[in-house]
């Protein structure tokens, strides 16, 4: 079956130009910094945007990651303070991500205090946001976690949601709307070739993913 698909997809022909954007697109919006210079000096396609843009976006998403919200919000707001003043859900995201950071670390005053002061009057504004707050008190309703029916608050699959949402932010605060380039690039492309270019940027993403990338 995968001879037969790369057989056919190797019958599609594409602009060497037109895939190097969209490598290109596909490396900035990931934040494969090291990988968007040695791609730049390979094919001498430019990105949108600069090498330290992309360093400082990746400084914030991994702050997220690793539960540092706090530093990630002062680190949002040293790039641009009008991402968090003019996007109230995310700011809601990144508060109830430090409530959970303080729950998980078992700072439970400190939390109680926190949802009260930080989130409580967000959620009195928003029925969405109060939903949300609750889901995120009922952590601390039980004792063993495995029992609580929100649990995946705590896994780290939210810290990355989290993550990926200030990372789409930052972008398009930088007038680089995540997949805005490859949408354009691809618009009058066959199916076929859209299928041919999503294998290859998956391709690109496994090949970084093991520390190979451009390294031959």
């Amino acid at each position: 079956m995968r001879e037969e698909w790369e057989k056919r997809l190797n019958h599609i022909r594409i602009r060497k130009e037109d895939m190097n954007k969209l490598v290109m697109n596909f490396l900035v919006t990931e934040g494969y910094a090291e990988a968007v210079a040695k791609f730049r000096m390979e094919t001498g396609t430019k990105p949108d945007l600069n090498v330290a843009m992309i360093m400082d976006r990746m400084t914030v998403k991994k702050a997220v990651q690793c539960g540092n919200v706090e530093d990630a919000i002062e680190k949002v707001n040293d790039l641009n303070p009008e991402i968090l003043d003019t996007n109230p859900e995310l700011f809601f995201h990144l508060q109830q991500q430090r409530l959970i950071e303080l729950i998980r670390n078992e700072k439970i005053e400190e939390a109680l205090e926190f949802a009260q002061e930080e989130l409580a009057p967000r959620g009195e504004e928003n029925q969405s946001f109060l939903e949300e707050l609750e889901r995120t008190v009922s952590l601390l309703v039980f004792k063993d976690i495995s029992n609580c029916p929100v649990r995946e608050l705590l896994d780290i699959s939210q810290r990355l949601k989290t993550a990926n949402e200030v990372n789409a932010a930052i972008l398009t605060s930088q007038s680089h709307e995540k997949g805005l380039n490859t949408i354009n690039n691809i618009h009058s492309l066959s199916l076929e070739i859209v299928r041919k270019l999503v294998y290859l940027l998956a391709l690109a993403q496994n090949i970084i993913l093991v520390s190979s990338l451009f390294n031959k």
